[in-house]
């Protein structure tokens, strides 16, 4: 069997296996003069349970160290080399041979991100649709086709509109020569339309008119969308759909979209609002365990499963710009975490619906509503910042999210109250917490009388996302949640 045969059977036994729900990758940037080695780098991945990865370039020494580590890795053509792999097939094909197929199939690429935010620089707009079309006639004529895709990231700034979301359209001088054509490509090799999407940006500027909850995936009142009468309950999903409603006006709502770059600064500069540890481990902790539970759907899209690479791998001490940008790591150089969130679900020993778990958990923004505190952590690896499982007393609770709905607060109310063993006597007919009689207040005491029979372990307020843990003392009606310590 030849070598890419070999990695296109490779690809159709791992597409076979692949679990149900999004995944998640990280962005494995290098600009950095302090980091750890690329063997070290694989090793990092494989304990943390991350399987996908996506790099800015082909360096040789990166790709050959992911060579048999199993996890999946997107390379990228950079910008500089758009005009040569536009103007000549011969360069293309030239391009894929030497930075993609010999590594195939001992290193498992499975995407070339050719270009990147590539409307920014509006002298390179005309060059990326050719060169995506000579890369794909290359995979073509290298049979590696069917299991490298190709794509290019894009920047929220091709849309002309994006608010609400059932209004978003792609600017007009992209539209229809540039976008349309790109998406055809997706859809006639079966690719997806690679999107960067930081909530956090439309959060710092606009701190005084989005919910900081709303940003990072926490419970909040929601945003409802006239336009289609859709209610949102996180930034990024509304992102996301603003996507999808100008793919939709394109008339190509079968393309998959996968998140290519999302992520929060775990500190900034003064004015740079809402980055710092805590929120960083909100954003992210919260994202994981949406993605990984199988929840990912956006309203316009409930039933699709999200892609997400976060960004990035490591704080990267060479980037310019403000403080924010030399921290978007989810570790430091020394390869300790910068905040304690799990890339997993079900770390845990203790048992959940569905078995859906994930051992990290936030805690509601105490003290000032908008917690843009930036001085609240600091370098020295030690994962601490951020950490926000429990207040300094260790008293904690499980409450219902009901942003999710009545019919999923039922399912997890009835597995806390049945085969989970909490006490639900209180809220029975004319017991003292009994009212208010809703589903949301019955399930938060039954989630709480879970949560602290089982000791208050972690991943036993998860309940398949319909919980989350507070750590200032809820009451429902007249009826405090009991807590032990």
């Amino acid at each position: 069997m030849g070598p890419f045969s070999a990695c296109f059977l490779f690809f159709i036994l791992l597409s076979a296996s692949s679990s149900e729900g999004g995944t998640i990758g990280v962005n494995y940037g290098r600009v950095a003069n302090n980091l750890p080695t690329a063997a070290n780098v694989v090793q990092l991945l494989k304990s943390n349970g991350i399987a996908q990865v996506k790099l800015y370039d082909t360096d040789s020494t990166v790709l050959r160290s992911f060579a048999g580590s199993g996890i999946k890795v997107t390379v990228a053509l950079p910008n500089e080399l758009l005009y040569s792999t536009a103007k000549s097939s011969s360069f293309a094909f030239s391009w894929v041979q030497r930075n993609v197929a010999i590594y195939c199939p001992a290193t498992q690429i499975q995407a070339i991100a050719v270009g990147n935010e590539v409307f920014v620089a509006k002298n390179l707009t005309n060059y990326l649709l050719p060169a995506m079309t000579n890369v794909q006639a290359a995979l073509v004529k290298l049979k590696l086709d069917k299991s490298v895709k190709v794509s290019s990231p894009m920047a929220l700034t091709a849309l002309q509109n994006s608010y609400p979301p059932s209004a978003g359209v792609f600017r007009p001088d992209l539209a229809e020569p540039v976008i349309k054509p790109i998406l055809e490509l997706l859809r006639q090799t079966g690719s997806y339309l690679m999107i960067n999407a930081y909530p956090f940006f439309a959060y710092e500027a606009n701190s005084n008119d989005i919910s900081l909850d709303y940003a990072l995936f926490r419970p909040n009142e929601g945003n409802l969308d006239g336009g289609s009468g859709l209610k949102y309950y996180s930034l990024l999903d509304a992102q996301i759909d603003a996507v999808v409603s100008a793919m939709s006006a394109l008339k190509y709502d079968d393309v998959k979209i996968v998140v290519s770059e999302t992520g929060w600064p775990s500190k900034g500069d003064s004015n740079e609002i809402g980055a710092n540890a805590q929120n960083a481990a909100a954003y992210n902790g919260n994202l994981i365990r949406r993605v990984l539970s199988g929840n990912s759907g956006t309203p316009k899209r409930p039933a699709g499963d999200m892609d997400v690479y976060l960004f990035g791998l490591f704080n990267e001490n060479q980037k310019p710009g403000p403080t924010s940008e030399r921290n978007y790591g989810l570790f430091f150089p020394n390869e300790r975490k910068v905040y304690d969130i799990d890339f997993v679900l079900g770390n845990s020993h203790t048992n959940n619906p569905k078995g859906n778990m994930s051992s990290w958990e936030e805690d509601r923004p105490k003290g000032n509503k908008n917690n843009n505190n930036n001085n609240n952590n600091n370098n020295n690896g030690a994962g601490a910042p951020g950490s926000v499982r429990e207040s300094s007393t260790g008293e904690t609770w499980c409450v219902a999210n009901g942003a999710l709905g009545k019919e999923r607060l039922q399912q997890a109310l009835d597995y806390a109250c049945g085969e989970g063993g909490a006490d639900c006597k209180a809220i029975q007919p004319g017991a003292a917490c009994f009212e208010p009689n809703t589903i949301e207040a019955h399930a938060s005491y039954a989630f709480n009388s879970y949560y602290q029979k089982k000791g208050r372990s972690m991943g036993t307020c998860f309940f398949s996302g319909a919980g989350y843990v507070v750590s200032q003392t809820p009451k429902i009606g007249n009826c405090e949640l009991p807590t032990r310590v």
